[in-house]
């Protein structure tokens, strides 16, 4: 990781920094990239992010796959990479000075950076807001002190940052932007007798060999209840592809699993049903209208903290947001085998409650405002500019 000299060199007149230091996060920032060249014409993008970023021409400082852990504890093991990456962010925010700080989630590592602009007097927009409303509501000072802009994508979280004092603005939620509709391709018939199960186990390292080898020895489970099952496994562009093999290769029972490189689209289009690490991914299931078992584990202790600063009843998103269970969520001790082969069973013999979750999830799209999230974030980022410059004069 390191900052390249033509970073410095002849930078145009209009020049914003973007930092996503996770899959979903990068591919926000690349649409996000997209509208804001659209609306800005000769304009600088650079900071941290993944290839959907870097496709969309911002210049990377850092890739975000170096920073991506899960859990409180699993954190530490990348203390000195976070320390080099924040040293470039810093080095480039007063090099570059770019008339925008843009963060999309992220917040450990973002609020280090907020601080670092604020000190410089460059203005922030925080893109995607982190989940203080969960845990750890004492941030929200934090915010209001570090943050000039909130762009949220959740419904009631535009409520939670006003009762706070903190300016904020609902953008809808990004996910709206590329939903196609399902295919109905598949009909009942075929799920009964050979239904379609996509394993999502995460987009970070940690996750994935935490979680994957659960899922596929569910999958062996699942198929002794019904044989013709077909399994697909998805393996984000931040995992390590050679490891997603391995791992499917150690489990004789599925060497028909097939494994989906990058975007999870086709997964959609084909899953009857899914199993899926907790995260973003879960919500994108949802607005395609299919069921799904959510799972999450992490190390001991980053549960046993997490149990106790978290404050909400549900950790999926889509439960979140309709207030309710509605989505079976197995955690830590729950996300074993045997419990994800009983619910994914459960849910499929089911047909009743399976066509139920179904008809709720319509909901969800209606509670998550229009399309164009990313072109009311990137106007908004121009407003914040003009005031800036206003304000200077």
């Amino acid at each position: 990781m390191r900052v390249e000299a033509d970073h410095f060199n002849q930078m145009p007149s209009k020049r914003m920094m973007i930092i996503a230091g996770e899959a979903s996060g990068d591919m926000h920032g690349a649409k996000l990239a997209q509208s804001l060249k659209q609306l800005g014409g000769d304009l600088f993008l650079f900071g941290i992010g993944g290839n959907a970023m870097r496709a969309e021409g911002v210049d990377l400082l850092v890739d975000a796959r170096d920073l991506a852990v899960v859990g409180i504890t699993e954190v530490l093991g990348k203390l000195p990479t976070i320390r080099r990456a924040l040293g470039i962010v810093r080095k480039a925010l007063v090099r570059i000075r770019p008339q925008l700080l843009i963060l999309i989630d992220f917040p450990d590592f973002n609020f280090r950076v907020a601080a670092m602009a604020k000190r410089i007097g460059i203005p922030v927009l925080y893109y995607i807001s982190p989940q203080i409303w969960a845990w750890r509501q004492g941030r929200v000072k934090t915010i209001k002190r570090l943050v000039d802009h909130m762009a949220v994508i959740l419904p009631f979280e535009a409520p939670f940052y006003r009762k706070h004092d903190v300016p904020v603005t609902f953008v809808g939620h990004p996910l709206l932007d590329r939903i196609q509709p399902k295919s109905t391709v598949d009909s009942k018939s075929s799920m009964a007798k050979a239904p379609t199960i996509g394993l999502l186990p995460g987009s970070r390292g940690k996750e994935v060999s935490t979680l994957l080898p659960a899922m596929l020895q569910a999958a062996g489970i699942i198929r002794k209840t019904f044989p013709s099952a077909r399994f697909m496994v998805s393996c984000a562009d931040s995992i390590d592809a050679d490891r997603v093999f391995g791992l499917v290769r150690e489990q004789p029972m599925l060497a028909d699993v097939d494994i989906v490189n990058g975007p999870v689209s086709e997964m959609f289009q084909k899953s009857h049903l899914l199993v899926a690490a907790s995260g973003t991914v879960t919500l994108e299931a949802a607005l395609h209208g299919i069921p799904l078992v959510i799972v999450y584990k992490v190390s001991p202790l980053s549960y046993w903290l997490g149990k106790r600063l978290i404050k909400i009843k549900h950790i999926g998103i889509v439960n979140l947001i309709i207030q309710k269970g509605l989505l079976p969520e197995l955690i830590q001790g729950d996300a074993s085998p045997h419990k994800i082969a009983a619910t994914v069973v459960g849910l499929l013999k089911d047909q009743r409650q399976f066509n139920q979750i179904r008809s709720e999830l319509l909901r969800v799209k209606n509670l998550l405002g229009g399309a164009g999230a990313s072109n009311r974030v990137a106007r908004l980022a121009f407003d914040l500019i003009r005031a800036k410059s206003s304000n200077d004069e």
